[in-house]
């Protein structure tokens, strides 16, 4: 009996975490299964770079404005470097490459204008309310790039906003409507 008991936590469970695992509320989509036999099984994300003019402008902004924290800093043939982390989160980190020579970056004001240029984008960041976050941004001073939206495809309010550079970061808050 006690052997049964055990078997039937031990299922419970087993089904409980892979139902957790299928839907993820960071994400809020159903999510396909891990495959940990791939190949290619240990690719992981890490950071994404941004290249800047201003290396103090762009770690004040990061540190100030998002309250990101500085990881670590060097220095690379004529460029400044350094990774920084969200606030809460050591999963995620932002590489700032700058100074050194530079073309122009165009800023934007307008996201639908902005989607003419190919290549890189944007990043992503999710909140867990979009409102609270733009509010203390704007009280930062922050720039936002147009109104925040909704987006009922993929069930979230969504935002941009630019670092002194112009690069675009969205926000984003999954929304059970």
């Amino acid at each position: 009996m006690k052997n049964k008991i055990t078997l039937l936590i031990a299922f419970v469970l087993l089904t409980f975490t892979s139902a957790l695992a299928q839907h993820d509320e960071h994400t809020g989509f159903n999510m396909p299964a891990l495959n940990p036999k791939s190949k290619l099984a240990d690719i992981s994300g890490n950071h994404i770079g941004i290249r800047v003019p201003n290396y103090d402008l762009a770690i004040k902004w990061w540190t100030e404005k998002m309250d990101f924290r500085i990881i670590h800093q060097w220095p690379y043939a004529d460029e400044k470097l350094a990774y920084l982390a969200p606030p809460n989160d050591n999963g995620f980190w932002v590489e700032i490459l700058a100074e050194g020579k530079l073309d122009a970056q165009r800023n934007y004001t307008d996201l639908g204008e902005s989607l003419s240029k190919p290549g890189y984008h944007h990043i992503c960041m999710h909140v867990k309310n979009l409102e609270a976050t733009l509010a203390e941004l704007k009280k930062r001073g922050v720039t936002t790039v147009g109104e925040p939206f909704y987006l009922d495809t993929i069930k979230r309010k969504l935002a941009f906003i630019a670092d002194p550079s112009g690069n675009l970061i969205e926000l984003s808050e999954v929304v059970s409507k």
